[in-house]
């Protein structure tokens, strides 16, 4: 008798389209609702809103996210993957450590300005005490591995005898962050107190070299031979935001 041959698996023709339709819900939901939390914080910001934004059910929208809460929860890992994606995204391996660094400062900075989102989601989560990202492992992760770039650039730098030792590498990331992730979070303000467009295209210049300036000059005990920093253009008086206008 002949061995009858094993039966093929039969493929839902239909799986891989569905597959792709479900992916692109997800993430008609998730900008949707980006936008949504950006504008009214987690308190303030409603499903329905979300759901007419993304033009979904609301079925729909418990079926890929099981609440507003879990909903919250993925809108900041993507914040953070889209930070971090895009400091990734500039190549370090092979440069010195003080171009390394360098251009880790000048891509932490202009994150915060090409996502302006990202700056009200840390904000809103923040008067949250970080209670959902406190659920996230997936953003802790991402950390981790920033700290260790980090910590490569610095034990080459000391290696090299140019960067200073024993440097906190949580406590230089949260001041490099800072100096700017401050400057455009209060730029409205600052604005006003000191008469200068802080948003202005010559001034996010001049303020990217002065977050390099900072770092490098603290790295390197001093800065070296040059500025870092070129003199602050002047720009006209910053304009009152568009609702404070009479």
């Amino acid at each position: 008798m002949f061995a009858v041959p094993p039966t093929e698996p039969k493929h839902d023709v239909k799986e891989q389209p569905r597959k792709r339709d479900s992916i692109q819900t997800q993430e008609r939901i998730l900008l949707a609702a980006q936008a949504e939390f950006a504008r009214k914080g987690y308190d303030g910001a409603r499903v329905d809103a979300i759901i007419d934004r993304a033009k979904i059910s609301k079925n729909l929208l418990y079926h890929h996210f099981g609440s507003k809460e879990d909903l919250y929860i993925r809108v900041l890992e993507r914040t953070y993957e889209t930070l971090r994606r895009r400091q990734g995204d500039v190549p370090l391996a092979g440069l010195d450590p003080v171009e390394a660094m360098r251009r880790l400062c000048e891509s932490t900075f202009q994150v915060f300005i090409d996502e302006p989102d990202i700056i009200v989601m840390l904000n809103t989560e923040n008067l949250h005490r970080g209670k959902h990202i406190s659920k996230s492992p997936i953003i802790r992760a991402l950390y981790n591995r920033l700290s260790d770039t980090i910590r490569s650039i610095l034990d080459e730098g000391v290696r090299q005898g140019v960067f200073r030792p024993n440097v906190d590498t949580v406590e230089l990331y949260i001041s490099m962050s800072a100096l700017g992730y401050f400057y455009l979070s209060n730029r409205f303000t600052l604005s006003l107190l000191f008469e200068r467009d802080l948003k202005a295209p010559q001034n996010l210049v001049h303020r990217k070299a002065h977050i390099v300036d900072m770092v490098l000059s603290y790295l390197t005990n001093g800065a070296p031979k040059g500025s870092w920093t070129p003199q602050a253009p002047s720009s006209p008086p910053a304009e009152a935001p568009e609702e404070t206008k009479p």
